[in-house]
């Protein structure tokens, strides 16, 4: 049996065919101009969920890091200001120790000395209520605007249970804030509290050489916890050295994924344009005009 091929027939193959291969060439068009493999999850439904999981992925890694630098940032506040408080309480004593010696000091210089410390004791209330894109760094999530109150010394913050974490992967929360309480004491047993009693102590000619302990029993509390900061600063830099690796490989799996080989895409658009031309011009020649097209 033949099958009759008219030339209705052959006009409407040869449509077809170019249709096909001008489709394929502006789909190729398209991939060198966005040098993306996907446009619509239809292209390649496997790779597009993929792709939505690495991008997710992404987007997790993102905030790890954001968390991360905002960690680092509280950290090192805390950091100075108690670095600040060590330099301040090493002054502290040695003002203390040179008040204790009555025999070589009169009412003056004892006056003198207490002066001194009185501003010592204002630049530790300085640094104790310390801020960070104003929030305290040592109150914890108080939103009491101080850590310590300027004239009874209370302890205005939260507890020593409920600091300020940040989470910086999937599995870690670091506390990126220092207890007030525990650094600084609170009301009379504060920090604060004994610079009034030595100074008090030195108006009232009592010998302050008992004070001295005390004194190095607040800034061992206040070395204790610098060094508890400095090892959470260690962790968030070894983090922030791990998130970027699970980044530099999460955007690998993603290029991977959704983007283009160049010089591929262009081989591939060079080949499709070729086939295009060809196919135009075999149709022109194959289609040529018969009698019957000019008497109709």
């Amino acid at each position: 049996m033949f099958t009759r091929v008219t030339a209705q027939t052959r006009m409407t193959n040869a449509q077809l065919n170019l249709q096909v291969s001008a489709a394929q060439l502006a789909r190729l068009q398209d991939t060198a101009s966005s040098l993306k493999k996907i446009s619509v999850p239809s292209d390649d439904p496997a790779a597009a969920a993929d792709s939505m999981r690495v991008r997710a992925a992404q987007a997790a890694t993102a905030q790890y890091a954001r968390n991360i630098d905002d960690g680092n940032n509280w950290l090192t506040t805390t950091d100075s200001a108690m670095s600040a408080v060590n330099d301040i309480l090493g002054r502290v004593r040695d003002l203390t120790v040179q008040g204790a010696n009555d025999g070589a000091l009169n009412s003056v210089s004892k006056e003198a000395i207490a002066k001194e410390l009185e501003g010592l004791k204002s630049d530790l209330l300085s640094k104790a209520n310390t801020t960070y894109l104003g929030r305290t760094v040592f109150a914890g999530n108080s939103d009491a605007g101080v850590a310590f109150d300027a004239t009874t010394y209370n302890f205005s913050g939260s507890g020593s249970g409920s600091g300020v974490q940040r989470r910086i992967d999937s599995n870690t929360t670091v506390q990126v804030d220092a207890n007030g309480a525990a650094v600084f004491g609170t009301g009379a047993s504060s920090v604060f509290a004994l610079v009034d009693n030595i100074v008090a102590d030195l108006r009232a000619g009592v010998n302050v050489g008992s004070r001295i302990s005390a004194i190095d029993t607040a800034a061992n509390a206040v070395l204790s916890a610098q060094s508890s900061v400095g090892a959470r600063s260690a962790q968030i830099t070894k983090a922030k050295d791990a998130n970027l690796q699970t980044t530099g490989a999460l955007e690998a799996q993603r290029s991977g994924i959704e983007d283009v080989d160049l010089s591929q895409i262009i081989i591939q658009l060079k080949q499709q344009e070729v086939t295009y031309q060809a196919a135009l011009a075999v149709t022109s020649r194959t289609l040529q005009p018969t009698l019957m097209d000019f008497l109709r």
